[in-house]
């Protein structure tokens, strides 16, 4: 047995105390040890007296006792299981048979020589595009008339004065707080002066009219492109070879028929377990002492009338505006020239049928399971107790209706925008001559690609 640590630190220091009291005995020992007769001193007695007895303290107050409730009833023991019998042991299968070798691919033949295609024509320089001439300087734009300074805005009146409001109905009195006093009604506040009317906005002149812009300069027509050459005709392209046809595949042989599997043991039915006691009933618990109704609410007060605002003084008309200029019609683009029809595509060989495969064997039928026991009934719950019923709250009181708002004043309609000058018409450029076609198969077909042929196996 190993002494731990922290007991070896205390320890070490009370075996060595314990060593120096032996050595100093037995020093004083071997001095006395001749003088057996020499009496032994006497021990003093305590200086303290005898202590007092403690007082009795007081018993604590039994607590009340809690319910007691019923002891479970013993859980029955439950049957041993059966031995389950042990699984058969597996037939051994047959050998896989070998496959046949299958045949050699044939050759195909090679793919015949691309023709030479001739140079492609060199296209002509294409010619100088015209300067532009020079944009003439617009007029200087005139100065916009001053406008009038606008009129001050008036002085919004005052708000018509409150009605007094109405004395507020005493509460019950409360029992921690005293009762509050009435509160005083208010003075009267004085009349407010009347708004005096809105002075009318004087009319606006008039815009001058804005002068016409110069005419711009004849645009020079663009010259003719030269004709385009046309290309030689290309070569015919050779016949392929046809392919040779695929050999027939060897027939793949039956598999062996499988071994019937043995009967499983039929297993023996489960013992049946003994049924559950049932639970004793809980006990009922105390009613709930019933809560005091609460004191009615006051009435609210009715909100006084909102005071009525004044009329807005109605906003001038506008000057109309004139109409847009109507725009130059967008010219017509050239037709587009029509891509020439793809050629028909070769028809592809036949594949040859695919063999049937071999019909499969039937499975072997399985033995049917036994059918699990009936479960045991669970015993019904016991019927708790019903909660007591919740006092009903206090009606809330009807909010006051709200005074109805003023309508707002109608809007005056947008005037109109004042009509922009005329913008003078451009000159219509001449058409340009149509492109060369660049379709699919007008002079880039071949680039070294083989198409589509001789890839339908």
């Amino acid at each position: 047995m190993r002494t731990p640590p922290r007991w070896r630190s205390v320890l070490a220091p009370a075996a060595m105390a314990a060593a120096l009291a032996a050595a100093a005995l037995g020093g004083t020992g071997a001095a006395h040890a001749d003088d057996h007769d020499a009496p032994h001193a006497a021990t003093p007695a305590p200086a303290h007296g005898p202590q007092p007895a403690h007082p009795a303290k007081p018993d604590h107050p039994a607590e009340p006792g809690q319910p007691q409730y019923p002891g479970k009833p013993e859980q029955p023991v439950h049957p041993a299981k059966p031995e389950q019998p042990g699984k058969p042991e597996q037939p051994v299968h047959p050998a896989k048979p070998e496959y046949p070798v299958h045949p050699d691919k044939p050759q195909y033949p090679g793919k015949p020589e691309r023709p030479v295609h001739p140079d492609k024509p060199v296209h002509p320089a294409k010619p100088v595009t015209p300067v532009t001439p020079v944009k003439p300087e617009y007029p200087a734009h005139p100065a916009k008339p001053v406008h009038p300074e606008k009129p001050a805005h008036p002085v919004t009146p005052e708000k018509p004065a409150y009605p007094a409001k109405p004395v507020k109905p005493e509460y019950p009195a409360k029992p921690a707080h005293p009762a509050t006093p009435a509160k005083p009604a208010y003075p009267a506040k004085p009349a407010k002066p009347e708004q005096p009317s809105k002075p009318a906005y004087p009319a606006k002149p008039a815009k001058p009219e804005y002068p016409a812009k110069p005419a711009q300069p004849a645009t020079p027509a663009k010259p003719a492109y030269p004709a385009k050459p046309a290309y030689p005709a290309k070569p015919a392209k050779p016949e392929y070879p046809s392919k040779p046809a695929k050999p027939d595949y060897p027939a793949k042989p039956a598999y062996p028929a499988k071994p019937a599997k043995p009967e499983y043991p039929s297993k023996p039915a489960y013992p049946a377990k003994p049924a559950k006691p049932e639970q004793p009933s809980k006990p009922a618990y105390p009613a709930k002492p019933a809560k005091p109704d609460y004191p009615s609410k006051p009435a609210k007060p009715e909100l006084p009338a909102k005071p009525a605002y004044p009329a807005k003084p109605a906003k001038p008309d506008y000057p109309a505006k004139p109409a847009h200029p109507s725009k130059p019609a967008k010219p017509a683009y050239p037709a587009k020239p029509s891509k020439p029809d793809h050629p028909a595509k070769p028809a592809y060989p036949s594949k040859p049928a695919k063999p049937a495969y071999p019909a499969k064997p039937a499975k072997p039928e399985q033995p049917s399971k036994p059918a699990y026991p009936a479960k045991p009934a669970k015993p019904a719950h016991p019927a708790k107790p019903d909660h007591p019923a919740k006092p009903a709250y206090p009606s809330k009181p009807a909010k006051p209706d709200h005074p109805s708002k003023p309508a707002h004043p109608s809007k005056p309609a947008k005037p109109d925008h004042p009509s922009k000058p005329a913008h003078p018409s451009k000159p219509d450029h001449p058409s340009k001559p149509a492109k060369p076609s660049k379709g699919k198969h007008s002079g880039h077909e071949d680039k070294g690609h083989g198409g589509h042929e001789g890839h339908g196996d």
